[in-house]
């Protein structure tokens, strides 16, 4: 058993740390924690930095755009400026003094050439001039006109920057050119003289559509020219949905020269950039969206968070298999050993599975089974072995006193003294009926006080002096006792007490129980022995029987504490009739402590 209590304290520790279940999982989460950080810190850092150089390079591609538009500009401008320094330009507007019409043709004819080759440079960016000469009421453009010459047009566009539309009727899609009115004259800007020559530079809205569609080719973006007020120049493939919202977007903020924003129009994010035209004071305008430019790091990220979120799900699952095939049946096992530890041997370990465990499940219900087994063969042996201890003391006590009583019966026999034969044979037929039932080990309290009593008489005819007082109380007399339990202590007082002295001859025998606590006392008034003697002699009840030791006083002790408990014993001390007392003390069992047991039986 002390080697089994050493297995078992092992397992019980177990059951105050965490259980394996527990500590999978939260190793789990310690290590997808700091890989989750790592990796959002990164996917953080390379989001920003890419929006950072996107937002750059789309300035930067914005800005090229918005200088190549003001630089097709500026050639206009340029070209006005020496347009309308050129002999026949001038020639064009001075006194109608040619005589040959056909040099007026000839000069027409070589300023609209003029005019035409400059338009005709790019087909990106077509051009119109026409030159107006105040002074002949005359107009040569490159284009068709609806009209000619006409002064108050001259007037209202006169302002020295560049507009868009001409004043006039605007087409049915709202979109409409750009116009430059430029003259060379000393006077105040913006107003003609008289003789004035005036040379306009116009382009097409459809300029800017290519330039934008151009644009849009090599990039990703959907770009558009705005004017607060004005209809906004998208390019062809634009996203008209998409361009009014930005368009509402705009007209309720402010846009400087350059603004950059990240708008978010439907739930999804837009990078507008705007670059203000030198020339035009329109805004070049830009909308990415970045939700598709980054789509591919969010695409990363989400995959990531998925992986990471599968390999959480695979390592739980990972755990519960791993607590419900190994953790589980370890606990099942630990309180298998717990209910061995406290004595249960009849648990069983039971596994539906083929396994490791299952192995050490029938080992352990082999182990429980035999050590059960063991158990139950020591048990049975140990009772087998106290009823035959017991059945030894009862033989060894019945005897002792028989070869006496023969000897008197043949005796009183001689003596023709029949009265004294036939009440010792009477007492010692009673007597030896009862010490010879050995069916039981006990009996009641009541059958050895009549034991007693033929003993008593028995010694009694042997010895006239001798007198016995019996006082046990009625509750008591039921309860069971060892079988010859009070004879060998009168016997010893018989023998030890009043045989030794011509004076004494008296036996009392009393009773008492208190607190599930039964006691009997007998008493003598011999000769008693001296108080070291008394010390001996209880500390001999207690040591194994010995050679020099009788056996009665002995076996009785025994008996009792095997039927009562090591708390049960005899113990010899001073009696107050002067000579020797035994006590007998044992405790009564329960089913014996009910006072009315005696009345129901």
């Amino acid at each position: 058993m002390h080697t089994w209590k050493r297995l078992i304290l092992f397992p019980a520790k177990a059951s105050s740390r965490f259980s394996l279940f527990a500590k999978i999982n939260l190793l789990i989460v310690v290590l997808f924690i700091p890989i989750l950080i790592m990796y959002t810190y990164s996917n953080s850092v390379t989001y920003d930095v890419v929006s950072n150089e996107l937002q750059i390079s789309n300035t930067k591609q914005l800005t090229f755009l918005s200088s190549q538009i003001d630089s097709r500009i500026n050639q206009m401008m340029d070209f006005s400026l020496i347009l309308s320094r050129d002999p026949n330009v001038r020639a064009f507007n001075g006194l109608n003094m040619w005589d040959d019409r056909y040099d007026q043709m000839q000069t027409r004819y070589v300023i609209q050439e003029k005019m035409t080759l400059q338009s005709g440079v790019t087909d990106i960016w077509p051009t119109r001039y026409a030159v107006y000469s105040q002074q002949n009421q005359d107009v040569i453009a490159n284009y068709n006109r609806s009209s000619g010459y006409d002064e108050e047009y001259l007037k209202k566009n006169m302002s020295g920057q560049w507009t868009y539309g001409d004043q006039g009727t605007a087409p049915q899609d709202g979109l409409q050119s750009f116009y430059w009115f430029f003259t060379d004259s000393l006077a105040q800007p913006g107003t003609l003289t008289g003789s004035n020559l005036v040379i306009e530079a116009s382009f097409s809205y459809e300029n800017i559509q290519n330039m934008l569609d151009t644009y849009k080719a090599g990039g990703q973006g959907d770009p558009f020219f705005y004017h607060k007020g004005d209809a906004p120049i998208l390019n062809r493939s634009a996203d008209k949905q998409l361009s009014q919202e930005l368009i509402r977007y705009l007209d309720t903020h402010a846009s400087e020269d350059t603004t950059q924003d990240v708008v978010e129009l439907g739930g999804k994010k837009y990078l507008v950039s705007s670059v203000k035209s030198t020339y035009l004071d329109w805004h070049l305008v830009d909308v990415i969206p970045l939700y598709q430019i980054l789509q591919p790091i969010s695409l990363s990220r989400n995959l990531f968070y998925a992986c990471m979120i599968l390999l959480l799900v695979v390592g739980i699952s990972a755990s519960i298999l791993l607590y419900r095939n190994v953790q589980y049946p370890i606990k099942k096992l630990i309180k298998g050993l717990r209910r061995v530890e406290q004595g249960d041997y009849s648990v069983r370990l039971h596994s539906n599975k083929q396994n490791e465990f299952s192995f050490l499940f029938h080992r352990f219900n082999d182990m429980s089974h035999q050590i059960q087994d063991l158990i139950e063969n020591v048990f049975h042996e140990k009772i087998r072995a106290r009823e035959a201890t017991l059945k030894q003391l009862q033989a060894q006590i019945n005897p002792h006193f028989l070869y006496n009583c023969l000897g008197y019966i043949i005796n009183m026999a001689q003596m023709k003294d029949e009265q004294a034969v036939v009440s010792m044979a009477h007492n010692l037929s009673a007597y030896y009926r009862y010490t010879t039932r050995m069916e039981r080990e006990t009996s009641s309290l009541q059958e050895e006080i009549k034991l007693l009593i033929n003993y008593l008489d028995i010694q009694k005819l042997r010895n006239g002096r001798i007198e016995y007082h019996i006082d046990i109380p009625e509750d008591m007399l039921q309860q069971s006792v060892p079988r010859l339990m009070l004879q060998p202590m009168v016997e010893n007082s018989v023998i030890h007490g009043v045989a030794k002295s011509y004076s004494s001859g008296e036996i009392r025998i009393t009773g008492e129980s208190e607190d599930g606590i039964g006691k009997i006392y007998i008493d003598d008034d011999g000769p008693g022995v001296s108080a070291d003697q008394y010390e001996a002699l209880n500390m001999k009840m207690k040591e194994p029987l010995q050679e020099e030791m009788g056996c009665g006083l002995w076996n009785t002790n025994q008996r009792i504490m095997h039927l009562f408990g090591t708390q049960s014993y005899l113990r010899f001390c001073p009696s107050p009739l002067g000579g020797f007392r035994t006590e007998i003390v044992w405790e009564i069992p329960k089913e014996d402590r009910d006072p009315e047991r005696g009345n129901r039986n």
